[in-house]
């Protein structure tokens, strides 16, 4: 279940363009995004095309989520051209990577340094379909806008910052045009199409803050412009030498044992 930090790139595109876009101007820092995108492969281009049929064409139009998530979306998972805005736990975050990477979709992770994908390996992620920028530089928003163009899943942390609504709405139409949902964490973005919050709420294996840390329990709430609040209890257990996301149904969802504070520092 620990997570730890791993490098990784996409065809070759660049680790930490912060440092290289440092001194160039605005025009000069696209050119050089959108030359490292050109390196992205093409998305689904190792999926055989096929003939699209209603209910596969009502599929593209939504990105995978954990199975035991979907229930909590109106379709099942998240809408192309979005914004979703998250918050809490990191464990589901990483969840949304592996899912959508297993089902052959690109995702970029920019401004989380801190964010590591080995439980995202163990839950099933594609690493080889996610690029890290962890230092985007001093706008990170124009950075994500430009990566929009090449891939599916596009995380933006903000570092506590907050985004103006002229501009959130410009980079939410470009969104739209590109069919890349845009999934915000650690800021504040107004008008975000859906919120996820997830929250730890307990745990499974550990004693009197020793053991061996064997199953996670979340409590998670989804809020949507189109739907009211829906909350559910998942788990996150071992499985078939990896882990898996489990929808408790019925179970409460806020009265769990907390983790000692031993363990959370």
């Amino acid at each position: 279940m620990g997570v730890s930090r791993l490098s990784i790139s996409v065809a070759g595109t660049a680790q930490s363009p912060g440092s290289e876009l440092a001194g160039l101007s605005r025009q000069e820092r696209l050119d050089q995004l959108r030359r490292q995108i050109a390196a992205v492969p093409v998305r689904g281009e190792a999926v055989i095309e096929q003939c699209p049929t209603e209910s596969g064409a009502a599929a593209a139009e939504i990105l995978q989520v954990p199975s035991a998530l979907a229930g909590l979306l109106p379709r099942g998972g998240l809408a192309r051209g979005s914004v979703v805005s998250y918050s809490g736990a990191s464990s589901l975050l990483l969840g949304l990577l592996a899912s959508v990477t297993a089902d052959g979709g690109h995702a970029v992770v920019i401004g989380r340094p801190r964010l590591g994908l080995l439980a995202a390996a163990e839950m099933g992620a594609h690493l080889g379909r996610i690029a890290l920028i962890p230092e985007p530089g001093p706008d990170p928003v124009e950075v994500a806008a430009v990566l929009l163009d090449g891939m599916d899943l596009v995380v933006l942390g903000l570092s506590g910052a907050a985004v103006s609504p002229t501009r959130a709405r410009a980079v939410v139409a470009r969104a739209r045009s590109k069919g890349s949902t845009l999934l915000v964490t650690d800021g504040d973005w107004g008008g975000a199409e859906l919120r996820l919050d997830a929250k730890v709420v307990g745990y499974g294996g550990l004693g009197q803050g020793t053991g061996r840390l064997c199953s996670l329990q979340l409590a998670v709430r989804a809020q949507g412009k189109t739907f009211g609040t829906t909350t559910a209890r998942l788990d996150l257990q071992p499985a078939r030498g990896g882990v898996e996301w489990v929808a408790q149904a019925g179970a409460p969802v806020i009265s769990f044992t907390r983790l000692p504070e031993a363990v959370s520092q």
